[in-house]
């Protein structure tokens, strides 16, 4: 019996590390939330190419967006769970729509029916103002809001957005009333911002600097914790007159709930392997001005437990909803 016991344990351990050490075996398809050309699309193809060329198989970035993301998410949610299919989210997906879209709409649990492997990258927003407006910092800002309650716009890429809700997170902190604009996407926003049609908008640093240095906008800080090496005059906004507030934009790599262990823990390393190579950090990530993420799979749950949280309590304070 003691015999047959032993031998059943291992070939049980055998058997529960095969697939890690065969992994891959054939082509993975890495689907993307978003259509060709952005964040999501740009990570999600660059990090493919890299595991391409690590494991020799062929890696498939697949655009499904639509839905508000949730397109994309649900072909993930309902793939094998053998790591041959993986999901490039944003945050929105994992730390927004489980509170802002009505539980109905969502045809998957995003805590249920997702294994988190790691964050990829983080990407830090700016603060910015029409030139017309009289302020030259946040903390201007949030005065000249205060004598005008309700009369300021902030210009937004849709319900949800990142765009959205770190000016909704900003104007809670300050405790100032604006009113958001919602656009279709955040270029449109930028040009009416350029064009003085509303008043302020916080947006990536990255999309920001061109029209700052071309003197078209005014750029109030950016919400990082500390200066940003490719643009070190901008003040961070804390410095700049809100203390502890902080923007960002997030994207990480998911597979479906169920996934084995060996295997997602396979992809992480691997992962944190590309996104600490100087040549990649100095050829994708730093002309961006993205930032590095990567790290093992139960902080990256944890982390996106913690965003699902600060979001669901923000909007409920502010009183965010699906027009």
């Amino acid at each position: 019996m003691k015999t047959w016991f032993a031998t059943l344990i291992s070939c049980a351990c055998v058997a529960g590390s095969a697939m890690p050490q065969s992994y891959p075996s054939r082509a993975i398809t890495l689907i993307v939330t978003s259509a060709p050309g952005g964040v999501t699309d740009v990570t999600g193809r660059a990090l493919a190419q890299e595991l391409t060329k690590a494991w020799g198989q062929p890696v498939i970035v697949e655009n499904k967006g639509g839905a508000a993301h949730i397109i994309g998410a649900q072909a993930v949610a309902r793939a094998a769970a053998d790591g041959y299919t993986l999901l490039v989210g944003e945050s929105g997906t994992f730390a927004v729509n489980p509170t802002l879209i009505p539980k109905d709409k969502v045809p998957y649990d995003t805590e249920r029916d997702f294994a988190p492997i790691t964050g990829l990258v983080r990407i830090y927003q700016s603060l910015l103002a029409a030139k017309s407006l009289p302020v030259n910092n946040a903390a201007e800002l949030i005065a000249f809001a205060k004598q005008q309650p309700e009369q300021l716009t902030y210009g937004t890429a849709g319900i949800g957005t990142a765009l959205h809700m770190n000016g909704a997170l900003f104007a809670n902190m300050a405790g100032i009333k604006l009113t958001p604009v919602h656009y279709r996407g955040a270029s449109p926003a930028l040009n009416d911002l350029i064009a003085g049609s509303i008043n302020t908008m916080i947006v990536s640093v990255s999309l920001g600097l061109p029209a700052y240095r071309a003197g078209q906008i005014k750029m109030l800080g950016v919400g990082a914790p500390k200066r940003m090496p490719l643009a070190s005059e901008i003040p961070t906004i804390t410095e700049s007159g809100l203390p502890d507030y902080q923007a960002t934009a997030w994207f990480g790599l998911f597979a479906p709930a169920g996934t084995p262990d060996g295997v997602v823990m396979k992809i992480d390393k691997e992962v944190i392997r590309i996104f600490s190579d100087r040549a990649f950090r100095e050829r994708f990530l730093d002309p961006q001005m993205f930032e590095s993420m990567t790290g093992p799979p139960k902080d990256f749950a944890a982390f996106v437990k913690a965003e699902r949280a600060k979001w669901a309590k923000l909007i409920a304070e502010v009183g965010i909803k699906i027009e």
